[in-house]
């Protein structure tokens, strides 16, 4: 039987990584200016992906840490498994990634990503992987459409003067009077705010920058204390700990990774 020590990490192609995100992901959609995209394999056959780029409000993103500079931290803003991979998949696979990027890329020094709790998971795999959570808040930026897709503020934010099709050829700005205003797009396009919570993960890449942080760090019991306990777009009120079952998840939107290309040779630890 296969265990997670089998997993090979290396990295993968934009197309490919965008592929395997849309069949997998819990969202279905791909994040675009993502640049480095680590496929994990299991005989052969690319069975999960993760993809990094920086912040898309990279310089709110960049206080968190004092001192850090515009290009040492980088997002994981997608992350996608198969249920083919083995257990603990896919906390070996982020360690694995970890340390690709402190051998490729040793100007980031530490790494933020954010857990879905209103459709998917709490973050037990970034607990079970060495992230601290920072973060907790109620998701209000989160919109499920009469058709059953799921749109974030941010999406419609980047690109507010397009056509939507939920707003019949209408833009966000259309709609809005050129204004950022959420609810109102939300109202005309008949849609419902998903309640939920945001958690957000750092992994310190230089474990000095850790005694930098801005924000406080937070227990993980908080997680149970607040009830944003999610497992699998399922509420939970168990206490969340790093050795609850692990789950994929998914973050925000992303921007560029500036550095030198990975070397196409095949990782594996």
């Amino acid at each position: 039987m296969a265990s997670a020590k089998d997993i090979i990490v290396k990295p993968i192609s934009s197309n490919d990584a965008r592929r395997l995100v849309r069949k997998i992901h819990y969202s279905g959609k791909v994040v675009q200016n993502s640049v480095l995209h680590l496929g994990v394999f299991l005989d052969g056959k690319c069975e999960g992906v993760m993809q990094f780029g920086s912040s898309l409000d990279k310089s709110k993103t960049l206080q968190i840490v004092e001192g850090t500079g515009w290009n040492e931290f980088i997002e994981l803003n997608r992350m996608a498994f198969s249920e083919r991979l083995p257990r603990n998949s896919e906390s070996r696979a982020l360690g694995v990634a970890m340390r690709i990027i402190k051998k490729n890329y040793p100007h980031i020094k530490w790494v933020i990503s954010f857990a879905d709790g209103t459709q998917c998971g709490d973050g037990t795999i970034y607990r079970a992987s060495g992230f601290i959570l920072t973060g907790i808040k109620t998701s209000k930026n989160l919109c499920r459409l009469p058709d059953g897709e799921a749109i974030h503020k941010m999406t419609l934010e980047s690109n507010p003067t397009s056509g939507r099709p939920e707003l019949n050829g209408r833009s966000y700005y259309d709609i809005t009077g050129g204004k950022y205003n959420f609810m109102q797009y939300v109202e005309a396009a008949g849609g419902e705010v998903l309640k939920g919570f945001q958690l957000r993960y750092i992994y310190f890449i230089d474990k000095s920058c850790r005694d930098k942080l801005t924000v406080q760090e937070m227990p993980f019991s908080k997680i149970a204390e607040m009830g944003a306990g999610m497992y699998k777009g399922e509420k939970r009120v168990t206490k969340a700990n790093s050795s609850d079952q692990l789950e994929s998840g998914g973050a925000v939107p992303t921007n560029t990774l500036q550095s030198n290309e990975l070397s196409p040779q095949e990782i594996k630890n």
